[in-house]
This record gives structure tokens, sequence and C-alpha cells, in this order.
């Protein structure tokens, strides 16, 4: 489903990525392991078209999304690729329901339709007591799970997360994992994940481990 070919990446005069090879199937969780320098969050952004390779291509659903640019790329992005990182990044001054529902907005949906699917997935995540509390009124995982419910709002065809429980106690991290296998069960949902978390890396389908800028 999703695929990227011999992908390079520099800055200046730093080679970060060196020719990457990596696929993922529909229904599958890919941790990517390896140590700090890798490049493994500069591939995740790759994959994620927030940042455009030096050579190589990126392929998800049969669109080259490495040859998008402009409001084709950003329409693209917003439909079908979802966004978990290490810090939840939700808006302080909106409620959970409203942050939930910002990519549905941005997809120009109805308030209706945005404001029953944000519904509907935080009550799936134990939410349903919590849409109205702004961030500052949640715990960390529940901000978490706030935040794993955007990035599944507009029905993505991948996640992809950077570190999603780096922040998060034992506990809540444990919580997230199963989280993430009960969506791949239910949901045949797609997840690539960075992570230094030796837990979750194997809860997940497979683990492909990065070094200088390859994978090994």
């Amino acid at each position: 489903m999703l695929k990227a070919t011999d992908i390079k990446k520099s800055y200046g005069n730093l080679s970060i990525l060196k020719g990457v090879n990596f696929e993922v199937q529909k229904g599958e969780i890919v941790s990517i392991i390896g140590p700090s320098g890798a490049g493994k969050s500069t591939l995740l952004h790759i994959l994620g078209s927030l940042d455009k390779p030096d050579e190589g291509t990126v392929e998800l659903k049969d669109t080259m999304i490495s040859k998008l640019s402009g409001d084709l790329l950003s329409s693209f992005r917003n439909q079908n690729i979802g966004f978990v990182f290490q810090f939840h990044h939700l808006l302080p001054e909106f409620s959970a329901i409203e942050n939930v529902c910002i990519p549905a907005f941005i997809a120009k949906k109805s308030k209706k339709q945005a404001e029953a699917r944000a519904l509907e997935l935080l009550d799936l995540f134990g939410l349903k007591d919590r849409v109205n509390h702004k961030p500052s009124q949640l715990s960390g995982g529940e901000q978490q799970r706030v935040a794993i419910a955007r990035a599944l709002v507009n029905n993505p065809s991948i996640i992809l997360a950077d570190e999603p429980s780096g922040n998060l106690d034992s506990e809540n991290a444990s919580s997230l994992h199963q989280l993430f296998v009960s969506l791949r069960d239910n949901f045949q949902q797609t997840f690539v994940i960075v992570t230094h978390n030796e837990h979750l890396a194997k809860t997940s389908d497979r683990v492909v481990t990065m070094k200088d800028g390859l994978i090994v």
C-alpha cells in the first residue's frame, strides 16, 4: 500500500538517508527502530509528505505522492495520512472534540458530520465523558488518545507515529500500544511507528532497523 524506493536525503553536506527502500501492507503495524541520528524521523516525514526526498519516490495507494505539490499534496495528505507525535500538539484553547474535528473541517466536512465522527472515536477510546474538556484538563494518556482520534477522523489509509509513547508513563504507553493493535485488528488500520520503546516494537507485526541512513 505504501512503497518508498531508493530514498535519499541530505541537509547541506550531511547525508541523512542513503538509498532507503521500504514497503508497508494494508493492516500492518511496522515499527522503525535504531539509534538517534539513524534517519528514522526524516524517513517518516518523507513517507508522510511533510518533506521531499532529494532522490527516490514515495507511492501511497497508487499515487506518487513525492511528485505532488501545493494544494494537491495538502489535500491528499489530509485525506490519506494521519500523524501522531511524541507531543500531542493539541490546541490548548479548544476542547477535545474541537481538536479532533480540525482535520475534518480542513477536508470541508460539515460540522455535523465532523462532530459525529469525532464523538464516535472519542467514545471508542474511552473519552466519552471528556469531549468538552480542554487539553490542560486531561491526563497525558488522555491527551495522546485525543491526538490519535484527530489522526483518525478522516479515515486515513495510514497512521505515521513518531515516538507516540515517548512522553507517557509505562502504564499509559502500554494502553496506547494495545489501542494500536485493536485498531489494526478491528479496522485494518495501518501504522508506521518510529520508536525507542522495545515493548511497542515487539507488539508490531514487523520491526525495521535503521543505522547510518540505511535499513539494515
